[in-house]
């Protein structure tokens, strides 16, 4: 999901293969052109979202306003629990017909940064999404760390693990954003697969982030994947150091607008059953 070049982070440390403690710093895995990667399988990051109420205030914080987020976006994102909570086992991000701010939608977009920041790892998230023209969720990934050339977006990485837009119902979009590839240039890489029961079904949206690979499928099956090629640097690969979550439901948008927007379908949810981070293990 292409997002605001006016994003501010901070610099976080590495203190294991996977996930980030500010306190330590370990270096990460090697880039062997001979190195097999593996995942944990114990999550060293999770929310199963088993207790109602506003999100765990520990894993989860709020990005917040209605500036259009770079996309002309029409919501305005809140932290209110009509936008966000957790009721029935599942992580609720709901869109809604009302004026908030200075819009004329609300919602809600969730981030780990601080929180849960990650290098490297296997990203599980289950979810069923809204239905409807005019929605644009998205379960994606940006850089927590601000070093490489303009210090904010395209140039220090986005990976979207899930995308999909209302007005094209039936598939499911993962992509990457960098310096070099991004679709403000129209050289972005990614890929896109069949899904006819996207808003009827949970489903299991995965991405495998190794130093040499990106990888994005559903329900164990892999759709796109980006290898580090040889040669690149932080213009093509920016993914050696880390990111957080994002889970937000758009309205409208560069993207997600492009047929408009059905106001009759709101409210519209995307439920969330789990986020589960396993660690990169690698094996010579």
């Amino acid at each position: 999901m292409q997002k605001s070049p006016f994003l501010k982070l901070s610099f976080l440390s590495v203190c294991l293969i996977g996930f980030i403690d500010c306190s330590q710093s370990q270096t990460p895995p090697s880039q062997s052109s001979t190195a097999i990667y593996e995942f944990g399988s114990t999550p060293i990051w999770q929310d199963e979202f088993n207790d109602s109420g506003k999100p765990d205030v520990k894993k989860w914080s709020y990005d917040l306003g209605g500036d259009g987020w770079g996309n002309h976006e029409l919501e305005n994102y809140t932290d209110k629990s009509e936008n966000a909570r957790v009721e029935n086992g599942n992580l609720i991000i709901e869109a809604r017909k009302e004026s908030s701010g200075k819009q004329n939608y609300s919602s809600a977009r969730l981030v780990t940064k601080g929180k849960g920041d990650f290098l490297y790892g296997k990203f599980e998230i289950r979810a069923k999404l809204p239905l409807g023209r005019g929605t644009w969720p998205a379960i994606w990934m940006l850089f927590s760390q601000e070093n490489y050339g303009n210090k904010g977006w395209p140039d220090n990485g986005e990976i979207d693990i899930m995308e999909h837009v209302g007005f094209d119902q039936n598939h499911i979009h993962g992509n990457i954003h960098t310096k070099a590839f991004n679709h403000v240039l129209k050289t972005n890489k990614g890929g896109d697969t069949l899904l006819t029961d996207a808003s009827t079904a949970f489903h299991t949206y995965i991405c495998e982030w190794t130093p040499g690979y990106v990888s994005i499928g559903i329900d164990g099956k892999e759709y796109f994947r980006f290898n580090k090629e040889s040669g690149y640097s932080w213009e093509q690969w920016p993914y050696d150091k880390s990111f957080h979550l994002i889970l937000n439901m758009a309205v409208g948008g560069d993207w997600g607008g492009q047929k408009g927007v059905d106001d009759s379908i709101f409210p519209q949810k995307m439920e969330v059953d789990y986020v589960r981070v396993y660690p990169l293990v690698e094996k010579k």
